[in-house]
């Protein structure tokens, strides 16, 4: 299949300011890559620290939600989503840690227990997906092939309104900023490609 990162006809400059209100309290960085395009949300550290993380760093924890697009499927493969998709998605790093597994990996955690219970709430497709193994833990996509070039940018507005209120009524939104990750010398920064629990 054909990258269509470097193609991709609409702006993002506006998901953040669509996102903010649903968002309160996160961070926003934004991600310009061949396979993600949107804005990461996430959860700032104690105390607001404001000091920069170099990208080459070892992660530390991060968490929070993507909303964007997904432009080619490479390392999301495991969604089944065709590109070019509206994507919104939850994510705790790193896999495996010891945070991803108290609001992930665990059978009683967070995220595990808000994808039930956002399933229930959503009642039409697409539904949302949980995957306890991954950096999206809790995802909801929709792919834009059917849709006409002229309205991408109006139905993915409509997809992640939706899929951002669903979110906060569920009190995921909430509840993740309650678990802020520990402090550090360095601010956190869009999560890593590619890493995944083993």
């Amino acid at each position: 299949m054909p990258r269509t990162g470097t193609s991709f006809p609409i702006s993002i400059g506006w998901i953040a300011s669509l996102a903010r209100p649903y968002l309160r309290g996160y961070r926003v960085r934004a991600e310009r890559g061949d396979q993600l395009r949107g804005y990461w949300f996430l959860v700032p550290p104690p105390g607001g620290s404001r000091a920069r993380r170099s990208v080459a760093s070892v992660p530390s924890p991060a968490l929070g939600f993507f909303v964007g697009y997904l432009l080619a499927p490479d390392e999301y493969g495991f969604l089944a989503a065709e590109p070019p998709a509206s994507l919104v998605f939850a994510f705790v790093e790193p896999l495996g840690g010891s945070l991803h597994g108290k609001l992930v990996g665990h059978p009683e955690s967070l995220v595990r227990k808000t994808a039930e219970y956002i399933r229930w709430l959503t009642h039409r497709p697409p539904r949302f997906a949980f995957y306890p193994g991954e950096l999206p833990a809790l995802v909801r996509h929709h792919s834009m092939r059917e849709w006409p070039p002229a309205k991408y940018e109006h139905y993915s507005r409509n997809f992640f309104i939706e899929t951002l209120a669903l979110l906060v009524r569920s009190g995921l939104v909430r509840r993740l900023l309650t678990e802020s990750p520990p402090a550090s010398k360095t601010n956190a920064r869009r999560p890593r490609k590619g890493t995944r629990s083993r």
